[in-house]
């Protein structure tokens, strides 16, 4: 459910319809007689589906939801279906941090293959908590969103990844912190280079690459401070 509230608040944010996708993988024919009202389970399911789709609907007027009930392999179907979609959701186990994520190999599997942007969802995630503190010092889905987080590799940057966090950014009036680290050379290259102008040399350098690679998306995104 977490992840289903994630996607109706993005799907507002990128004025697209929300579709939720829940897969029934049915058992293998050889313990289909050891698991007793399996076909019961599957149509509570379908009607969970469709009452978490009502529900949506009723707490974000003006999203489109859309229920799909699939049957066949979670992680097979989930790839297809995010072939057609701008951007993928999924929930976590209910674990604390990523652990929730690691537990089972769906979530792990989508990653691997899809090529949309793929979102993991914490099982406790709340609207308020991409949100600053209120003046009471609460974390408050009325304040401003806090900023979004880059990490950026200048040697390889990614313009599907540097697009995403752009966008993100502009789209909830957020700041993007960009996050840029380098490996430092050898101790031994220091004591014969001298440290500081070396250290100042590299830092330029670097300083000099992110700039580069930031500045066509400057550009394109105007509105978006970086930090």
């Amino acid at each position: 459910r977490t992840a289903a509230e994630w996607a109706a608040r993005e799907a507002l944010l990128r004025a697209r319809p929300l579709k939720i996708v829940h897969v029934w993988e049915p058992v293998p024919e050889y313990t289909a007689h050891l698991l007793h009202g399996s076909e019961t389970d599957q149509h509570w399911i379908e009607q969970m589906t469709c009452g978490s789709a009502e529900g949506l609907r009723s707490r974000y007027p003006g999203l489109e939801v859309i229920s799909e009930q699939l049957t066949g392999t979670v992680a097979d179907l989930l790839c297809e279906a995010a072939g057609l979609a701008e951007l993928l959701a999924l929930g976590s186990r209910g674990f604390g941090g990523i652990g929730g994520f690691m537990f089972g190999s769906v979530s792990l599997s989508v990653v691997a293959r899809v090529e949309r942007p793929v979102v993991l969802v914490r099982a406790e995630e709340q609207a308020a908590d991409e949100h600053k503190m209120d003046p009471t010092g609460v974390p408050s889905a009325a304040a401003p969103f806090r900023p979004v987080v880059l990490g950026l590799d200048t040697d390889a940057p990614d313009d599907t990844l540097l697009e995403f966090a752009f966008d993100a950014a502009a789209r909830r009036e957020a700041s993007l912190r960009v996050v840029h680290a380098w490996p430092e050379p050898p101790t031994s290259f220091y004591r014969f280079s001298g440290d500081a102008e070396l250290y100042d040399s590299l830092e330029r350098q670097q300083a000099a690459a992110l700039t580069e690679v930031l500045r066509p998306w400057r550009h394109k995104f105007p509105g978006v401070e970086v930090i």
